[in-house]
Order: C-alpha cells, then structure tokens, then sequence
C-alpha cells in the first residue's frame, strides 16, 4: 500500500525510531506517545487489521508484544504494561495497518481504559459461546 504510512516506516521512506525488527514484525517508538517508552509493534506486511492476519503472523506480533513489555519494564520500570490494539473504525483503529501499542503504565498516568459493563445474564452468555464455538 503505497499511501500507508506504516508501509513507509517499514520500508525506511519515513524515519521513525526503530526499536527491533525481524523478518515479520518492525517495532518503533510512538510519536503521539502516552507515556516514555510507548512502542508499536507493526507487522511488515500489509495487513489491515486483525482479521487479515494469519496465525504465524499473528503469533510473530504477539511474540514480539511480550518482548517488547518484559524490555518496556526492564528499562523504564514502570508499573504495569497496556497492549492495546484496535481493529476498524467503530473498535477505534486510526491507522489501518495491524499494529500493537505496548504503552508503559504508572498510577495515575492519566490514561483510562473504562467500558459502561452490560452484566449479560449467564443464558445469554452461554448462547453467545454456543454461536462462536460454532464458528470455529
């Protein structure tokens, strides 16, 4: 995807400050960054979001998400670690290229994650596993 701008980072016709990279995934820091240290992990090839991933690429960005924390912790000695990842526009996704933020997080740091819970009664959650052990 010539107009993506993830596409350019990987393909070094961007700058951007590289933390890692092997054959499937390329981490650089965040430039809207939350807290020092906030990473993406990107997979090289285009990949819209989530669903276009396969379960070996799928598992390289993973693998390198939980790298990209243990360092993330090491090195900056936060208290705690986000992975966040959005996928189309109503789940949040800005930028259409499969990415992982590996955001480091303090107490009080500013940054919330909050959802209003529905609390579904056990039936109805019992009748959503049934459709999606369906699906698989």
């Amino acid at each position: 995807m010539e107009n993506c701008v993830f596409c350019r980072i990987v393909k070094s016709e961007l700058p951007a400050s590289k933390v890692f990279e092997d054959e499937s995934t390329l981490v650089f820091m965040d430039l809207q960054s939350v807290n020092p240290g906030h990473m993406l992990v990107a997979v090289k090839p285009h990949r819209a979001n989530i669903y276009e991933l396969d379960d070996e690429l799928a598992g390289a960005a993973f693998r390198t998400a939980a790298r990209m924390a243990r360092a993330v912790k090491s090195v900056f000695g936060c208290e705690g670690v986000t992975l966040l990842q959005a996928n189309e526009k109503a789940g949040a996704q800005t930028v259409f290229h499969f990415h992982i933020h590996v955001v480091p997080r303090w107490e009080g740091d500013g940054m919330g994650l909050a959802w209003p819970a529905k609390n579904p009664a056990r039936e109805a959650l019992e009748e959503a596993a049934a459709k999606l052990r369906a699906a698989l």
